[in-house]
């Protein structure tokens, strides 16, 4: 059909279905503008942002031909296509994604920005429209100054415990038009103004290395600040940059450390045009508040004797407050935080709830958490109020502490591990939630010093996490996989506090080799972009001259020399490499390039033979022993595979050549190394050995089957379970199914038995993935909140429901399906909501067929691989067209966008 005939065809359709009653067909526009990946974004500082969109177009093979954006600072312009900032004219293209290339871009100021798209037919489509508000831009427009309390003039500032308030009260003489604040913390803050406080965000800002790079927030306060008097309040936390908790790394010995600061700029604009800036200085004060204690490790104390009514309201008396001190700013590099904030997300009832005594009473979620508690109760003035919170629960109703406490070391018994303090005012109904730290429990003890009265509704759980738009989804007719798929996402928010981290209790720490592992996951599940993008900055805060990271990051200098090899650390390439893949956006695989550099040339410095040890390992097997330098040789490889690969994509043709030659001398190394080429095992054929061979890339083709054929000869050897670490866990799934196994690996990945996923699952009721393939009671417990067994999840994705990125099109604009309609399974239904709209890929067997139903977003395409055994016998769109579907080199059928069923059988 060609263009005149298909628009005839649709106009006839239209004329048709408005005839019929059944309603017009749906109007085709843009839609999901984002910019820098985030709604309508407040305080960006970035000076050439990006701009992404989707089209709306549910027509058979709806594609975009072209763009135009236009941006200005008139909104109604802007929708007219007159923009002062930005035109760029139509561009001939299907691309999703824009850098802005206009005028510079002013601080303090609101852009809109608009996109019109050209459909398949080349018709114009309705304009949509977006904004974003530029922040500080530039260092020397804040006009605050560093504020403190001033403890720390006495020498022992940092030991100080009670958290300090700060006020200030202003006047705005004429009708306020719009508010912002702008603030920026060496710590923890909450903001209050007329005694409100300013949005839901938890545990801002982010964590970062404090010395080097700091981050502020810009908060819209116009609906607080109000014409007459305003009151300022804020109360700062010590967070991560006056860590006051005893542990093994060393935080509290952190080069930044210091008593809290922060600077702020509140920003008014009147009606008549004119600013205000109400900042930080001499004239705020200060008092300790009833927080008398924080740390983000450990808990949170609360005397609410100690409050002050009114504190952050007008006309409070605060004439026995003291004045602020001036701080230096802890460092030279103060930027927005451009990422999605963490919250409290999810509200978690009390599953059941015990009584022990009148003094005593036990909580259980009936979920595995990180975040916090919240409770409400009546007492006496002066009642303590003791909230302990852990994973295990002992016969004999007693919570086991020791699998999460086993790196603190307190220096006396005034901050017992993950137990919040609250004492009672005694004026009736009380409510207790920490404000500056998060927990990883299931289980709350409750201990009073005097008798109080509780009920099952008097707590709740808040499960926090960084609040990640998701966007997978995985459904199976196996309930034990839908559970896997739900514990693995709840570890991974678990573990996303503005950084990735281990788990969520005994450390908090960002592992490097734990989101190594977990970046995939992230991206399947969550629209997780802006906080790996942060994270790998972080990276390059950390990076030490001669190239070596840190093991965690960020990091108070500590893991610069254990376990901080190329199995872990390699994540400042395997991290941006990902998100190109799955984003088709390159810029922080850009901004990483240099680093990546330095890195690698390192590696190489010190492994002249292409073979190194430089790495841990495969961490927490199951009974085999990988060799460490067989493990670290292959990440060696992967790192120098991803730089070769960005040096061509950024036509760096030198470092291309060199690194591509670096990358075939390490694979032949690790060959003549560890290969028997006459029987196809690497080393001793262990199920790590051969998977990480044939998943990564080292083995040749001309081996791949025999060694294939030998890792599935191994796994049914024991007994069809896994016999892995963490570094065979991601590969083992996928190296079976690519090469012919995947009913195998089903098998595998549906053990219900140990070792297992699906152990945890039946044995504990798990909630959440273990650090450990042991379950409670089995050996010592570890950890029961870890997610770098949960590679598991991204198998789901790629071969179950078979949404694989392609290679040559990074960013999904042409899919991969390559569904296993496994033996085990009835259906799955798998989809994934790509940056051009979502897929879907189901699958159900009616007895010796299979229906496939699809859906390609609109402006990308999808290339079908049919499992082996099975053959096409009937396409059709969802509507009951039939359709033909040609084939290429590959024997994948070419899939236009739109919604499919099509029909499968045994050959």
């Amino acid at each position: 059909m060609n263009g005149k005939n298909r628009k005839m065809y649709r106009f006839l359709c239209t004329l048709l279905l408005a005839g019929s009653g059944i309603g017009q067909l749906t109007a085709a526009t843009a839609t999901n503008l984002r910019c820098e990946y985030l709604v309508n974004p407040l305080g960006m500082d970035v000076a050439d942002p990006r701009f992404t969109w989707q089209l709306d177009d549910d027509r058979h093979g709806a594609a975009q031909t072209a763009y135009r954006i236009v941006a200005g600072t008139d909104s109604a312009a802007v929708a007219r296509g007159d923009g002062d900032m930005w035109d760029t004219q139509k561009v001939a293209s299907n691309r999703i994604r824009a850098t802005y290339a206009g005028k510079p871009l002013m601080p303090f100021t609101r852009y809109f920005w608009s996109v019109r798209l050209w459909d398949a037919d080349g018709q114009e489509l309705a304009p949509r429209t977006a904004s974003f508000e530029t922040g500080l831009m530039e260092e020397k427009n804040w006009k605050g100054a560093w504020i403190s309390d001033g403890e720390h003039l006495a020498g022992n500032g940092i030991h100080v415990r009670p958290a300090p308030y700060f006020r200030k009260e202003f006047q705005a003489d004429r009708r306020v038009k719009s508010a912002r604040a702008y603030i920026a913390v060496a710590g923890l803050y909450e903001l209050y103004i007329n005694g409100e406080r300013i949005g839901d965000h938890r545990l801002d800002p982010m964590f970062t290395r404090f010395d080097r790079r700091n981050l502020y927030v810009a908060c819209d306060v116009t609906a607080q600040v109000q014409q007459g008097k305003n009151a300022i309040g804020v109360l700062l936390g010590n967070g991560w940059y006056n860590h006051q908790s005893v542990a093994v790394w060393y935080f509290h010995r952190a080069p930044w450390r210091n008593r809290p600061a922060f600077c702020m700029d509140l920003r008014i604009t009147y009606d008549d045009g004119s600013v205000e800036t109400v900042r930080t200085e001499r004239d705020w004060k200060t008092s300790l508040s009833p927080v008398i204690f924080n740390s983000i490790y450990t808990a949170e104390h609360y005397d609410a004797r100690l409050e002050q009514p009114g504190w952050n309201t007008a006309g409070f008396d605060d004439s026995k407050w003291k004045d602020i001190v001036y701080r230096s700013a802890p460092s030279r590099n103060i930027v927005s935080q451009l990422l999605h904030p963490i919250r409290n997300v999810e509200k978690i009832p009390v599953k059941t709830f015990r009584k022990i005594n009148e003094r005593k009473y036990l909580f259980d979620l009936g979920q595995n958490i990180a975040g916090v508690s919240q409770l409400r109760v009546k007492g006496e003035a002066g009642t303590e109020i003791r909230l302990r919170h852990a994973e295990i629960l002992r016969p004999g109703d007693v919570l086991y502490m020791d699998n999460i406490d086993e790196h603190y070391r307190p220096v006396d018994d005034s901050d017992p591990f993950q137990t919040d303090i609250f004492i009672l005012a005694g004026k009736g109904e009380e409510t207790f939630m920490p404000r500056f730290n998060y927990k990883g429990f299931q289980y709350v003890e409750v201990t009073s010093d005097r008798p109080v009265e509780l009920t099952a509704d008097a707590l709740t759980g808040w499960f926090m996490h960084s609040d990640l738009p998701p966007v997978g989804h995985v459904e199976t007719s196996n309930p034990l996989i839908n559970r896997i798929w739900w514990a693995t996402n709840n570890s991974y928010l678990s573990n996303l506090f503005g950084y990735p981290t281990d788990c969520p209790h005994r450390e908090k720490n960002g592992w490097t080799g734990d989101a190594n592992l977990a970046v995939e996951i992230g991206l399947y599940n969550f629209d997780g972009i802006t906080v790996y993008e942060k994270w790998l900055a972080d990276h390059r805060d950390e990076q030490q001259p001669n190239g070596v990271f840190s093991n965690i990051i960020p990091t108070s200098g500590w893991g610069y020399d254990w376990g901080n090899g190329l199995d872990w650390t390699s994540s400042i390439a395997t991290i941006p490499w990902a998100v190109y893949r799955f984003y088709g956006d390159s810029r922080l695989l850009a901004d990483s390039y240099e680093s990546m550099k330095r890195y690698a040339d390192h590696a190489t410095e010190i492994s002249p033979s292409g073979l190194t040890s430089w790495g841990l390992g495969d961490w927490c097997p199951y009974k085999s022993r990988t060799p460490q330098q067989y493990t670290s040789s292959i990440y060696y490889y992967r790192t120098v595979s991803i730089l070769a690969e960005a040096a061509r994509l950024f036509g760096k043709d030198d470092d291309y050549r060199q690194y591509s030659a670096l990358a075939e001398k390490i694979r032949s190394a690790i060959n003549g190394e560890y290969l028997n080429r006459e029987t196809g095992i690497y080393g001793s054929g262990f199920q790590t050995e051969q998977s990480t061979a044939l998943y990564w890339g080292i083995v040749p083709d001309e081996l791949r089957q025999t060694v294939a054929q030998n890792l599935a000869k191994r796994v049914v050897a024991d007994n069809s379970h896994v016999d892995v670490g963490i570094l065979g866990s991601r590969v083992l799934l996928p190296a079976l199914s690519e090469n012919g196994y995947a009913d195998l690996a089903y098998t595998v990945a549906a053990q219900e038995t140990y070792p297992s996923w699906g152990h945890w699952i039946v044995h504990d009721s798990a909630t959440t993935l273990y650090e450990q393939w042991e379950a409670i009671g089995e050996k010592k417990e570890t950890s029961l909140n870890h997610i770098m067994f949960g590679a598991v999840s991204i198998w789901f994705y790629e071969t179950l429901g078979g949404i694989q990125v392609d290679p040559a099109h990074p960013g999904f604009g042409n899919i991969l399906l390559k569904p296993c309609f496994v033996e085990g399974l009835q259906y799955a239904d798998v989809s994934f909501q790509s940056p051009y709209g979502k897929i879907v890929s189901r699958w159900e067997k009616k007895r010796k067929d299979v229906t496939y139903r699809v859906a390609v977003p609109a402006n990308s395409t999808a290339d079908f691989t049919p499992p082996p055994g099975y053959r096409l016998t009937a396409a059709t769109l969802a509507d009951g067209r039939a359709v033909t579907l040609s084939r290429d080199e590959h024997q994948a059928y070419r899939l236009l966008s739109g919604n499919y069923i099509l029909k499968l059988g045994k050959k």
